[in-house]
């Protein structure tokens, strides 16, 4: 059983991973990095030197920027520079107003901001902005996690210095493993829970906006519609992916609509809860069902997150489609085992989905997550699960999502150096 000291650890750990964000989390990092920076150095750079890992770039140069139409990291870091605001954190792009973007296209002109490739680093999650006017200069370090600030300097004085974790350490103060996870989930007082519905209603607004425009590729327009009825039916199925990719939808192609990030990522935020959602609200689950589901969806998602890091050449839609397909289980009224049956079937299935940056096609890749979170949830429901005589599963849950860590970070190192080579030569 958890001690009262363990819950209050896991609640603190997840309220501090699921948070709000407009836009994708990466761009909106490097902005947040430059507002503090411009806020530190007093007045609007004259120059602004922004230095990024190779998984801050991959993730930022085709996704929409909210209330911009445009895409990337150069609006990202006109706008942090010239609106501040490092208080709103991953809402700082919140009501952009037509003339600051037209100041951002200005500012971008006139080729005041340049972009690198920080060399020799081993950090997945990486930003340095160095922001100068006259003889001020300053520098700002965002690293870990995306509003991680880790290192601020002005004229050469050091204002704030913190270490940073290795591989493999956590923030928080209690040790994860999937029975505490389950245990959190389903036994904790329903009423200390309630935070995450603030996850199902944000998440779900964001999945309705779909229905007022064109976003993206319009994947669950085209689910929904005439043919995509025909061929895939109107069914719960149908419903629950249509949802979780039209949410993603509107993110990617840079609507100004938060939604409720997990870990870092507001598409991980998305698919590990929108398919619980329309599942609880069209089977007419009840709220203390779909709370508890929700807390273990992104609790998993968490846990799995602690291992893999916050980006890799994993696609997340993977952990986070795990995490659903947990409490998808669960509201169908699966036990303990069942449960982890479900996340070694998902790990069996989809481990390997490259990450190829935060882009519209994203949407493709959640709606093959929730599908085969709904196909793990049906065949461990029935007792069907991939043995540990197969592939990467092993007997002990732990060892399974290890095993996937392995391959999400050293298994795919060359894969994501290849992803960014083909991405960069794209330009």
């Amino acid at each position: 059983m958890l001690s009262t000291e363990e819950r209050q650890q896991i609640k603190l750990l997840m309220q501090k991973e699921i948070v709000p964000a407009i836009g994708c989390t990466e761009p909106i990092a490097v902005s947040l990095c430059t507002a503090k920076a411009t806020e530190t150095l007093g007045a609007i750079p004259e120059k602004i030197e922004v230095y990024l890992s190779a998984n801050i770039i991959k993730n930022a140069m085709g996704v929409g920027i909210p209330g911009t139409g445009m895409n990337g990291l150069p609006i990202s870091i006109a706008l942090g520079a010239l609106r501040g605001r490092s208080e709103d954190g991953l809402e700082l792009l919140k009501d952009l107003t037509p003339d600051e973007v037209a100041s951002g296209k200005r500012y971008i002109a006139e080729k005041r901001i340049h972009i690198h490739l920080k060399e020799q680093i081993s950090d997945k999650l990486f930003i340095e902005v160095h922001c100068t006017r006259g003889s001020d200069f300053v520098k700002a370090i965002i690293r870990d996690s995306h509003t991680s600030f880790t290192y601020i300097e002005k004229n050469g004085k050091i204002l704030l210095e913190k270490s940073v974790l290795s591989a493999g350490e956590s923030s928080s103060d209690v040790i994860l493993t999937f029975r505490k996870i389950y245990d959190y989930a389903v036994s904790s007082h329903v009423e200390e829970l309630h935070f995450i519905l603030d996850a199902a209603r944000m998440n779900k607004e964001a999945a309705q906006t779909v229905n007022h425009g064109q976003y993206g590729h319009n994947v669950s327009k085209n689910l929904l519609g005439d043919k995509g009825i025909h061929l895939f039916g109107d069914n719960l199925h149908t419903r629950m992916v249509a949802s979780t990719a039209g949410a993603c939808d509107v993110r990617m192609a840079g609507a100004p609509v938060p939604v409720m990030s997990n870990s870092g990522s507001g598409n991980q935020g998305i698919a590990a809860t929108m398919p619980v959602v329309t599942y609880a609200e069209q089977m007419g689950s009840t709220t203390e069902q779909l709370i508890r589901a929700l807390i273990l969806s992104n609790l998993t998602m968490i846990y799995i997150k602690q291992h893999i890091g916050r980006l890799s050449a994993l696609c997340g839609c993977v952990v986070a489609s795990t995490g659903a397909s947990c409490g998808i289980t669960l509201l169908m009224g699966g036990n303990y085992d069942q449960i982890t049956f479900a996340t070694k079937n998902m790990i069996a299935n989809i481990t390997g989905m490259i990450c190829d940056g935060a882009k519209p096609s994203c949407a493709l890749k959640i709606a093959s997550g929730v599908s085969t979170a709904t196909l793990s949830a049906l065949m461990a429901i029935e007792n069907e699960v991939v043995s540990a005589q197969e592939g990467i599963i092993d007997n002990d849950i732990d060892q399974t999502i290890r095993n996937l860590a392995r391959i999400g970070t050293k298994g795919m190192v060359e894969t994501d150096k290849i992803v960014l080579d083909i991405l960069t030569q794209k330009q």
